[in-house]
């Protein structure tokens, strides 16, 4: 039987604000995580999974996707010895909504990774390296990129920057502008620790939002509400939306200039709204 939080899985991809990695090592986790709020869950054959337990890893998500699940794969990196195996397994399962690819550098490593895939599998761009975010506009614009990522961890680790947000603006900036040059939905942000608060994750979300990326990464489901309601319109913007759209609809005056704009973002804001249930909430 499909265990799948009905909400989450009616959610077009494009829009997904939580995305939830569980490790592949750990199967029994997979029901809880499909039955929790998140929008997308990555079943993690890559950064959590020893060298000596990759197929192991590669085997519990093969038997879940083929077993009523569905879900995204995080499969290794294309340099890697287990990338081509990865890709070879996924391709014959039929629960596969996409996969994400770790250590993207180059725009044909994608290409080349949908290739392996059946037609129109979507490929999640992980962006962890200077050399990553240098090619990011590349890379957005490559046949098979359905969005980008940042992984910062491995991001500082490889440029020996800090975790201050202003530090990371530009890395951060740049995913925004490519995934908007390349006609992307808006990129992903890394996690918050496993063990942060409710307010720290609340306090990475306004970044994360402020910023322009539009999705987070998560690495626990007790994070998964707080990314949801951090990139979500807000109360305040809801009320808004409400009243402006009601007076639209009773015949209110166009009044100045701003007001087509100002519709057409309280439109937006209510499109958001009604796709993650918030609306006549």
């Amino acid at each position: 039987m499909p265990i799948r939080n009905l909400r989450a899985a009616a959610l077009p991809a494009k829009l997904s604000r939580s995305w939830l990695l569980v490790n592949a090592l750990n199967p029994e986790l997979f029901a809880p995580a499909l039955g929790s709020e998140a929008d997308s869950v990555i079943f993690d054959m890559e950064a959590p999974v020893p060298a000596d337990r990759k197929q192991e890893a590669r085997d519990n998500v093969v038997e879940a996707l083929n077993g009523g699940m569905t879900g995204w794969v995080r499969v290794n990196p294309p340099t890697s010895e287990y990338w081509a195996d990865d890709l070879a397994a996924l391709s014959k399962v039929t629960g596969l909504r996409g996969v994400m690819l770790a250590e993207t550098e180059r725009p044909e490593q994608v290409t080349y990774t949908a290739m392996r895939l059946p037609a129109g599998t979507p490929v999640l761009a992980l962006v962890e390296s200077a050399l990553g975010i240098e090619n990011a506009t590349a890379i957005a614009s490559a046949p098979g990129t359905f969005r980008l990522a940042f992984g910062i961890n491995d991001f500082r680790k490889d440029t020996g920057v800090g975790d201050d947000p202003l530090a990371l603006a530009y890395a951060r900036g740049k995913l925004v502008i490519a995934s908007r040059v390349g006609g992307l939905p808006g990129p992903i942000d890394g996690p918050a620790a496993p063990g942060a608060s409710f307010a720290q994750v609340a306090e990475e979300c306004n970044t994360t939002a402020t910023m322009g990326m539009t999705g987070k990464l998560s690495l626990s489901i007790e994070q998964v509400d707080e990314v949801n309601k951090g990139l979500s319109p807000s109360p305040d913007e809801l009320d808004w939306a409400h009243e402006l759209l009601e007076a639209h609809e009773q015949g209110a005056a166009m009044g100045d200039g701003s007001y087509l704009p100002r519709l057409k973002r309280a439109q937006k804001i209510a499109e958001l709204a009604d796709s993650y249930g918030l609306w006549n909430a």
